[in-house]
């Protein structure tokens, strides 16, 4: 009576194992989209945390080198030095996009903006200079060539001031992120834009 018991449950048991494989086969693809989705979240996650380093070390840059030094505004024997301020927060922004561990490819930079900020941190309409990537082919800064050059100047460095009421520069990055993870290439998402900003006040030079 026992073994003819035994030989009874048998066909339950299969079937519960295969009950579950078959709830496991369904659930396959929603764990391979949360663990894969978890991984290119770091991805991003670490690719915006670059760009937010590389906009502050240019607000930083920028807001420290004001007009460059010298008597401030734009005329004869004033703001002597002027022409390299904006190469040199360019630098500084280049900088970090290339250095060791950057997770950024100079390539996908879309532009780096440098602007006169408003009170609440946006760009004052036409007064922002525009530059693209040209990889090695930018102005020479320190002996290297920028990866970048300006495309348009709308705010010239000559016309900053750290006076009361002071200027604020802005920097601000746009960047094509390219996914990585294959799965989520196939369901049709290839790339996403990232866009990072910092203003700050100027401070006098000395």
């Amino acid at each position: 009576m026992r073994y003819r018991t035994q030989l009874l449950d048998r066909p339950a048991s299969a079937s519960k194992r295969g009950q579950g494989l078959v709830e496991f086969a369904l659930l396959l693809p929603f764990l391979m989209l949360l663990l894969v989705g978890a991984i290119e979240s770091g991805f991003m996650f670490n690719s915006q945390i670059s760009l937010q380093y590389a906009s502050r070390e240019g607000a930083r840059v920028g807001a420290s080198l004001v007009n460059g030094g010298g008597q401030l505004g734009c005329g004869g024997g004033q703001s002597p030095n002027a022409g390299s301020v904006d190469p040199q927060i360019i630098q500084s922004v280049n900088r970090v996009l290339t250095s060791s561990g950057s997770p950024l490819a100079i390539a996908q930079v879309l532009e780096i903006r440098i602007f006169l900020a408003t009170s609440s941190g946006g760009e004052v309409a036409g007064r922002v200079n525009v530059w693209l990537p040209t990889p090695g082919a930018g102005p020479v800064v320190d002996g290297r060539p920028l990866d970048f050059s300006q495309s348009s100047l709308g705010w010239s460095a000559c016309s900053r001031t750290y006076l009361q009421p002071a200027d604020s520069v802005g920097v601000a990055l746009r960047y094509r992120y390219h996914i990585r993870m294959p799965f989520l290439a196939l369901a049709g998402v290839r790339t996403l834009t990232m866009n990072d900003a910092t203003v700050m006040a100027m401070n006098p030079t000395s």
